[in-house]
């Protein structure tokens, strides 16, 4: 029985034991000189990882006595999270080793964060769920604040440390409120309690709560205050994680819970995302107007991102997991794209993040600048971009649900989302002159990050990278 149950998690045996030996190797070695070397060993364990767990897994695996759930669903999840944190941690490594940041700490908590994502979307059980979250996070706190001789990185930490523990404690609150209803802590335990019109209202509480904890970790309105100081304040390559592995894994566990555990009582949690999904989209769409810091700008795209994603999840059907997985898949595709030129702004040696810098950018960088282009009118929805048809998908889906108001609200919110990504392209192609240009720093990786990135946004349109049979598989795993 042991033997198959580890079976089920050896991905996540494997990258944990390893994070551990990379621990107890740098310790007793030469510490940070191994740290480039760990960096490139941890980004290419995660990438065969994700090869074989996207050619391997088949059918539903469950471990643990249904703690542990291998099927599509958590296949696909993973395989976008392993491939996101490798890329961003090899984007990041001449960065960070060049500004005396690249420890041998980074790539070991990348690699137990990345394990604790892999367990939260693989969560049969609010233990097994609280375990991954946990283990996410305890290891974002740290490198949130890993440029210790810096306030705002210290900050940043700090901020995400005391508001991520008020948000574990209401998941928390909100577990123990569904276990004392529902009289387990099973999901397949939880759903046949939790059935339409039959749902008591302290487990309506329970599940309230356990949304506000979740909602947290995606940055949804209104529990998004900590995502632009901490976005701003993280070493920028960290921020560029801090976009991508950990939001597909908070949006898959949001799923993960919502049908496994809840998916019989569809009407009394829709409500609650749709409000969550429209506070979101407005509140990003708006607030980003006003920012001057391309880190912060970020930060609060993500939150009207979420927002977006978050009409895939409130229509409740297969057809909606599938639009929203696509539309993770495609977000981060963007987000290591723009993040790649974010890591290329620099001046005398030192980053910049003003988007004031970027004027009159496609002068001195046409090919740079007209990639950025593509990456900025793929955020904003312009079709042909590939962004577009992402966000197209989700409201196909929401329209399918009979959510056509929320679908009209993110149609008026991508418009306002649209002023902000397009003044970038404005002042990089029509800007009046900087006094102080900056110099892009270009290295082969970001380069081809970047380069790669805008392709795909033109390539991709057609099949969706080609991952959309992967994720109507994965969505009919799941919603079932």
């Amino acid at each position: 029985m042991i033997q198959s149950d580890l079976s089920v998690i050896l991905p996540e045996v494997i990258l944990a034991v390893y994070a551990m030996l990379a621990l107890i190797g740098a310790v007793y070695t030469t510490k940070d000189a191994l740290a480039p070397v760990l960096t490139w060993v941890t980004a290419g364990i995660m990438a065969v990882l994700a090869i074989w767990i996207a050619m391997s897994g088949e059918g539903v695996n469950v471990a643990f006595g249904g703690m542990f759930v291998d099927d599509g669903f958590a296949r696909f999840a993973k395989v976008a999270i392993l491939l996101s944190a490798a890329i961003v941690m090899v984007m990041s490594q001449e960065y960070m080793h060049r500004r005396g940041l690249l420890r041998f700490e980074y790539p070991v908590l990348i690699a137990l964060a990345s394990v604790g994502m892999m367990m939260m979307v693989s969560a049969g059980d609010l233990m097994a769920l609280y375990m991954g979250l946990e283990l996410q996070s305890l290891s974002l706190y740290v490198v949130a604040s890993l440029r210790r001789d810096s306030a705002k990185s210290t900050e940043a930490g700090l901020k995400y440390f005391v508001l991520g523990a008020l948000s574990s404690g209401l998941l928390l609150y909100g577990a123990s409120l569904v276990y004392g209803y529902a009289g387990t802590t099973l999901f397949s335990g939880i759903i046949q309690t939790a059935t339409a019109g039959e749902v008591s209202l302290g487990l309506l509480f329970g599940l309230i709560f356990l949304i506000s904890g979740l909602a947290f970790k995606v940055s949804a309105v209104p529990f998004h205050m900590w995502t632009p100081d901490v976005y701003e304040g993280a070493p920028t390559p960290v921020t560029a994680f801090f976009a991508t592995a950990p939001k597909v894994a908070a949006m898959a566990l949001f799923a993960r819970l919502l049908h496994d555990a809840f998916g019989g009582a569809v009407a009394d949690w829709q409500q609650v995302i749709v409000l969550l999904s429209v506070l979101s989209m407005f509140l990003g769409g708006i607030a980003a107007i006003g920012q001057r810091d391309i880190k912060r700008l970020m930060a609060f795209s993500s939150i009207a991102h979420m927002g977006y994603a978050l009409i895939g999840l409130a229509a409740g059907t297969a057809a909606g997991v599938q639009a929203m997985l696509i539309y993770l898949a495609v977000y981060v595709t963007m987000n290591v794209g723009t993040f790649a030129f974010i890591l290329m702004m620099e001046r005398d040696g030192k980053p910049v993040t003003d988007i004031d810098a970027l004027r009159q950018y496609a002068r001195r960088e046409p090919g740079a600048a007209l990639a950025v282009l593509i990456l900025m009118f793929s955020l904003a929805g312009v079709p042909p971009m590939l962004g577009f048809f992402a966000k197209f998908g989700v409201w196909q889906a929401g329209v399918a649900a009979d959510l056509t108001g929320l679908v009209i609200a993110s149609a008026i919110a991508s418009v306002i989302g649209a002023y902000y990504y397009l003044r970038i392209v404005f002042y990089m192609y029509f800007g009046a002159e900087n006094d102080q240009p900056i110099d892009t720093r270009s290295t082969p990786i970001l380069w081809g990050a970047l380069m790669a990135s805008a392709a795909l946004m033109l390539v991709g349109v057609v099949y969706q990278f080609g991952i959309e049979g992967a994720a109507a598989a994965a969505a009919a795993t799941l919603v079932n």
